[in-house]
């Protein structure tokens, strides 16, 4: 199962696979709420990608990409460039953007946060552990930064070091939601269905939470068969054709991979023998 792999037709809000939870919530965790995507050098129309459509996102690719042609020094648009080129599943282009936003701005702490992203996006995972590494600092540890790197150990399958970076950001940043979804996430993968729709509920509850962290939990939800009420938290928020592509996907996932039964057999097991 890979991580951080976004798929150019996958419908909008919706995370396409079990590990892409963590890649898109990596994404936000990693800008801030106040940073994100909002600065004047860069076309207003980026800010807001998350409820996008595929052909509303190319085009602003498009756009911010020949603000980042103008200045590809300039950090916020060359940020903007890379994350929305991660949505659009154009990692290559994405970690080529970051190498030199990263190059022009060195000790960046959300720079170095981002290209570590971006060079897990792309699969170099021990290089982002590295660079995310640089990122932090121990006497003023960064909640966003902890975050980004237990996304990353969860792919390298450290499931346990993932979690403890997990709660140390939380810690820092309690009930954030964007780590409570990748806490979720990290136990889907183990098949602990239970616990991860518990972290996922929690939190879809946060005042602070986006649509993402409720598409997660729909995931979960239906992964464990309960279609239902996954296609009621599915069709939150979001707009109709939005949510009819959101749920149409999932069905669609559900059936072909027939996900759901396999996890859901691993988590019984999981319980019987009190493993997670």
């Amino acid at each position: 199962m890979t991580f951080l792999k976004t798929l150019p037709s996958r419908p909008p809000m919706l995370t396409t696979a079990l590990g892409m939870g963590l890649a898109v919530l990596l994404m936000s965790g990693c800008a801030g709420k106040n940073d994100r995507l909002t600065t004047g050098s860069i076309p207003k129309q980026s800010q807001h990608m998350d409820g996008m459509t595929g052909p509303e996102l190319s085009r602003t690719a498009a756009s911010i990409g020949k603000a980042y042609e103008k200045n590809p020094k300039d950090r916020n648009t060359g940020l903007a460039y890379a994350n929305i080129l991660q949505m659009t599943g154009q990692q290559a282009q994405a970690l080529a953007v970051m190498q030199q936003v990263a190059i022009a701005n060195p000790t960046d702490r959300d720079v170095l946060s981002a290209y570590g992203k971006a060079q897990a996006g792309a699969g170099q995972l021990e290089q982002a552990l590295a660079t995310i590494g640089r990122a932090q600092r121990p006497d003023r540890p960064d909640w966003k930064l902890y975050s980004a790197e237990g996304a990353v150990l969860d792919q390298l399958g450290r499931s346990a070091e993932a979690r403890s970076r997990y709660r140390m950001a939380l810690d820092i940043q309690p009930n954030e939601p964007t780590v409570l979804s990748n806490l979720g996430m990290s136990y889907v993968l183990s098949g602990d269905l239970k616990t991860a729709e518990a972290n996922l509920k929690t939190a879809s509850e946060q005042p602070t939470a986006d649509s993402r962290v409720r598409q997660n939990l729909a995931l979960v939800v239906g992964l464990q068969g309960r279609f239902g009420e996954a296609e009621q938290i599915a069709r939150r928020e979001l707009t109709q054709q939005q949510a009819d592509a959101n749920v149409a996907y999932l069905r669609s996932m559900l059936v072909q991979q027939n996900s759901w039964k396999q996890l859901a057999g691993k988590d019984a097991k999981a319980t019987d023998t009190g493993t997670n």
